[in-house]
């Protein structure tokens, strides 16, 4: 027994040791459910702390589904972390009522609870790391379960040593570490049983309503009548599939700040150089996009990332919805990557005729507007200076957006053209084209701003007096 006991301590310890999962002073947070797994863990770490230097604070959730049966986890869990001298936080919280809010499955309310709880005791407790139970056997299922949703590559590498995830209100980061990764199921009851530590069986395991129930108790032992070693061979696939994935972020790595521009809560992707790329990096920065916005892909599937991929030979304008209240836009060269409710536009939305003091200055939301009377032109008449010859423009000067059947004739041409096509021609977004501001006399349009003035108002050498308008962006 000795023998046994120490083999399975030593294995987790050099697990640790192999993928440097600790640091000698960390903080841990062990999330403590009662279950022969859990509790496996936190007992062989209470008994190595010394050894890996770390200090241990047991977090339990009381689910409130199992009635009279989650109240005594809870106090199981308090009992033993006081026999161990490990300090504990211990919480209730209204799984149902949650999902009855939020709606999804009992599995998803559960978990983003769990999580958003084990996220609040990090920040009390002064770390960032969280370390579960996850066994050998909750990895097969997991890789199973993401087999059957039609998971990407990604999905198939299954459970990792560590990973990085963000949960809470304010999408705080936590390192959820899995140090029994390689011990099963069996060995962690029977661990629990040599040191008669008497966990708490989960009579909800049972339930086949549950995805994970139903591949651990029906799935699994129809696989093992074709192959007994199903779980090495789903176990081998993970570590091949890890393995292409490790290469394919290495490489879209190298590429990022040559493929993505980011500004905000926006992330601009060139789309020619996007277009060159094979479809597994494609994927792969897509993917990277996703989590640099919101530190997680919970709820991106694979075909979400393939709806993305295809989305690089839609035409300018189209848009794709996408979950986690993402949205991805086609525009002139690029693609554009934001939250809903932010608009990518550099713009703030123009409404009303708003008319320019002739000189002086001008406040318009989101722009202030300088006029000066000036003897030399500026030299460039692009982007937010531009300069007139006074005499031609008139002796009233308004701003407003763009209305149907505008015209102006673009610097260098000699006919008007209509300013949808001129946007059109300029590659404008469509998104951004009704905040542009337009310079107007009475008469007609002077100067889009940022892009081109009316050639009829174009400073030239019978000019006298020259006007020069300023824009400048409000913070």
């Amino acid at each position: 027994m000795a023998s046994k006991q120490k083999a399975l301590e030593q294995r987790v310890i050099n697990f640790i040791r192999e993928h440097d999962l600790f640091s000698t002073g960390d903080k841990l947070v062990v999330a403590v459910s009662g279950g022969a797994d859990s509790v496996c863990l936190l007992h062989i770490l209470a008994q190595r702390q010394r050894e890996l230097g770390v200090e241990l604070h047991v977090a339990h959730l009381n689910h409130q589904l199992r009635g009279g049966e989650s109240e005594s986890d809870a106090s199981y869990v308090s009992e033993l972390a006081g026999k161990l001298g490990v300090p504990a936080t211990i919480v209730c919280q209204d799984v149902a009522a949650y999902r009855d809010r939020k709606g999804g499955s009992l599995e998803e309310a559960a978990r983003e609870v769990r999580y958003s709880f084990l996220t609040e005791v990090t920040k009390e407790v002064g770390t960032s790391k969280v370390v579960v139970g996850h066994t050998r056997d909750d990895n097969v299922e997991t890789i199973l379960m993401h087999l059957l949703r039609g998971a990407g590559s990604v999905g198939l590498c299954g459970l990792q040593p560590s990973s990085i995830l963000q949960f809470g209100e304010h999408k705080a980061r936590i390192e959820v570490v899995r140090p029994l990764l390689e011990v099963t199921r069996q060995e962690t009851l029977d661990y629990c049983q040599r040191h008669k530590l008497k966990p708490r069986s989960d009579s909800s395991n049972l339930s086949l309503s549950f995805l994970r129930n139903r591949i651990r108790l029906e799935l699994l032992p129809v696989l093992k009548n074709y192959n007994p070693s199903i779980d090495n061979a789903l176990l081998r696939l993970a570590a091949i599939a890890g393995d292409d994935v490790s290469f394919i972020e290495e490489q879209t790595s190298l590429m990022w700040k040559e493929l993505a521009k980011t500004e905000g809560d926006v992330i601009y992707l060139d789309g020619s150089k996007m277009t060159a790329l094979p479809r597994a990096m494609q994927r792969q920065v897509f993917r990277r996009a996703v989590r640099h916005l919101r530190g997680n892909l919970q709820d991106i599937e694979a075909d979400h990332i393939e709806a993305m991929v295809d989305f690089l030979s839609k035409p300018v304008g189209r848009k794709l919805c996408l979950p986690q209240g993402l949205t991805l836009s086609t525009e002139y060269g690029r693609l554009v990557l934001t939250p809903a409710q932010t608009s990518s536009c550099p713009f703030p939305p123009l409404a009303g005729v708003f008319s320019i003091k002739i000189p002086g200055g001008t406040a318009l939301p989101g722009w202030h507007v300088k006029a000066d009377i000036v003897k030399q032109p500026v030299s460039n008449a692009n982007g937010f200076v531009a300069s007139f010859d006074l005499d031609r423009v008139g002796e009233k000067l308004m701003v407003r957006r763009r209305k149907p059947g505008d015209r102006f004739q673009p610097l260098g041409m000699t006919e008007t053209k209509k300013l949808q096509d001129f946007m059109v021609d300029s590659k404008i977004p469509r998104s951004w084209r009704d905040r542009v501001p337009l310079v107007c006399s009475t008469e007609q349009i002077l100067w889009v701003v940022g892009w081109r003035v009316d050639d009829r108002v174009k400073v030239t050498r019978t000019t006298k007096n020259i006007l020069r308008l300023k824009f400048e962006r409000l913070a």
